[in-house]
Order: structure tokens, then C-alpha cells, then sequence
């Protein structure tokens, strides 16, 4: 069955579509520059791009996400929280993956394994917070969790076999992470972290539905 990656332009993205090709299975890579374009904040273009990627979904890898530009940075401090960087992160984090989730798991395979995966951040966890600041990031990527968590529960319904998971990919080299990349960081390449996370998939029970992972198949507190 294909496999579609979302954000595949991305350093994440385009090492998950390079490692699932090696396989050899057929793959779509979706994102702002290709054919069909699918834009995150263009609702039509995600439906456009869904309905070019046809019915019987075995894989949908959604390698998205929004940390920093040149407005905008991870607040460190209550002070430095803005409405238009909030907003932004919300627009990309949570509410672009949750689009994709309406239009893309209604094409997931109803007869076998099916796996839809979002990248998420141990950051976005509530439970794991001991660190404070990056609000916006946190927030949007908690807000993400939570979207996995309540899609999950509706796809069991109609996809018995189909799981859907939020999965924290670490500290990757690409040009999200690399300006808050600290010395003692397990940094990996983007070829590393999409082979880990194929893994992670790969593994993946059906009982895990709905749950959060770290790169390693580990489990990370909501």
C-alpha cells in the first residue's frame, strides 16, 4: 500500500521519504512546492492533495511543524508572550496536523494495518515539564497530543486495525532545532532520526493507539 510523507521538503520529511523509497514501496511526497501543492494553512489544498492520494492508505507520516522564523522565537519568559506568535504556532502545530488528520484518516486502509503518525515534541508534554519557557511551542505541541488522542478513539471506530500516534523524533540537525541544539543532546542526522522513527513505527501494537513516543519506542507522559 503507498505511503504519503507530509513536509517532505523538510530535513525530517525528506529522510523518512528517502528511507521508505529504499524499501521500495511507492511513496507521496506532499508539501508547499510539490505536485499537488498541500499547504498546511489551506484547508482546500489538504483536501486537493488527500483526495490525489487515493483510498487504502497503509502509511501517512505527517513530518510538519513550526518552532521559530525570523519574527518569531521560543519565549523564555511570561513577558515575551505575543498573540500573532501564538498564533501562529497554533496555526502550524495543531491545527494544520488536525486538518490533516480530517481529510487523510478517512483513507487509511479499512482492511489491515494501517499507521498514521504525527510528529509531536516531548516538550508538548504537560507531564514532563520541569523546564518552563517556549510557551507557544509547548502549547501548540500539547494541543497536537490531544487532537492524536481524540482522533484515535473516533478511527478505531471505522478502521479497527488503523493506529494513530504522536511521535517525538529528538534532537535532529535540521534548521528547526539546530539554533537550540545544547552540548550533551543525543543530535542525530536526519537519515538516524527517520530510521529510529520507521522503527518506532514499524513496532507499533494497535493497543498503542492514541499514545505518544519517543524516537526509541519509549512512551512520554501526556
Amino acid at each position: 500500500m503507498k505511503a504519503v510523507v507530509i513536509g517532505a521538503s523538510g530535513g525530517i520529511g525528506a529522510a523518512l521519504a528517502d528511507a521508505l523509497a529504499a524499501r521500495g514501496g511507492a511513496v507521496l511526497r506532499l508539501g508547499r512546492s510539490t505536485a499537488p501543492p498541500l499547504d498546511l494553512l489551506d484547508e482546500a489544498s489538504i483536501a486537493a492533495a488527500a483526495e490525489a492520494a487515493g483510498p487504502r492508505l497503509g502509511l501517512v507520516l505527517d513530518a510538519t511543524g513550526f518552532l521559530h522564523d525570523a519574527r518569531f522565537r521560543p519565549e523564555k519568559a511570561l513577558r515575551e508572550i505575543d498573540a500573532a506568535h501564538m498564533a501562529q504556532a497554533f496555526a502550524v502545530n495543531a491545527a494544520g496536523p488536525a486538518l490533516l488528520m480530517k481529510h487523510f484518516l478517512p483513507r487509511l486502509a479499512r482492511d489491515g494495518r494501517a499507521v498514521f503518525a504525527t510528529l509531536s515534541a516531548r516538550v508538548g508534554s504537560i507531564g514532563d515539564n520541569r523546564l518552563g519557557g517556549w510557551y507557544a511551542y509547548r502549547a501548540s505541541k500539547a494541543a497536537l497530543n490531544q487532537f492524536v488522542r481524540t482522533a484515535a478513539v473516533e478511527l478505531a471506530r471505522t478502521r479497527p486495525h488503523a493506529i494513530c500516534v504522536a511521535l517525538h523524533p529528538g534532537t535532529v540537525d535540521t534548521g528547526l532545532s539546530q539554533p537550540f541544539a545544547k552540548g550533551g543532546l543525543d543530535v542525530q542526522d536526519a537519515a538516524t532520526a527517520a530510521v529510529r522513527l520507521l522503527a518506532v513505527v514499524d513496532a507499533l501494537a494497535l493497543e498503542q493507539s492514541g499514545g505518544f513516543f519517543d524516537h526509541m519506542g519509549a512512551p512520554i507522559p501526556f
